[in-house]
C-alpha cells in the first residue's frame, strides 16, 4: 500500500509563493491520478490540482494561471508551484493518490499553507 507525506507549507504573504511536495512510499499499480486538494475551515474540501495518468492535467478555475502541478518521473513524488498567493488559497492542503486496487484512495496528512499580511 501507499504513505503520502505532505511538506512545504508555511505562512506566506499575499503575492508569495510556496512549493508544496508529496512523497509516495509504498507500492501501487495502475496508477490513475495524483493531485492536491485542500480545505478551508468551514468549507468542503475541494480539487487544487491533479496529473491523471493519461498525462492531463486539470486545475481548479481559481488557481489557473497560478498554479502548477508536476512530478518526478517515477511517480514517487508530486509538486505544487503556488505563485501569486491569495488570502482566500488559506487551507490545509492535501496530497492525494488513485489507483486500482483496494483501497484504491490514499490521502496524506496535510500541510497548512497560511496567506496572510
Amino acid at each position: 500500500q501507499v504513505h503520502l507525506v505532505e511538506s512545504g507549507g508555511g505562512l506566506v504573504q499575499p503575492g508569495g509563493s510556496l512549493r508544496l511536495s508529496c512523497t509516495a512510499s509504498g507500492s501501487f499499480f495502475v496508477l490513475k491520478s495524483m493531485g492536491w486538494y485542500r480545505q478551508a475551515p468551514g468549507k468542503q474540501r475541494e480539487l487544487v490540482a491533479a496529473l491523471v495518468s493519461d498525462g492531463s492535467t486539470n486545475y481548479a478555475d481559481s488557481v489557473k494561471g497560478r498554479f502548477t502541478i508536476s512530478r518526478a518521473v517515477a511517480w514517487n513524488t508530486v509538486y505544487l508551484q503556488m505563485n501569486s498567493l491569495k488570502v482566500e488559497d488559506t487551507a490545509v492542503y492535501y496530497c492525494n493518490l488513485r489507483t486500482r486496487g483496494s483501497p484504491d484512495e490514499y490521502w496524506g496528512q496535510g500541510t497548512q499553507v497560511t496567506v496572510s499580511s
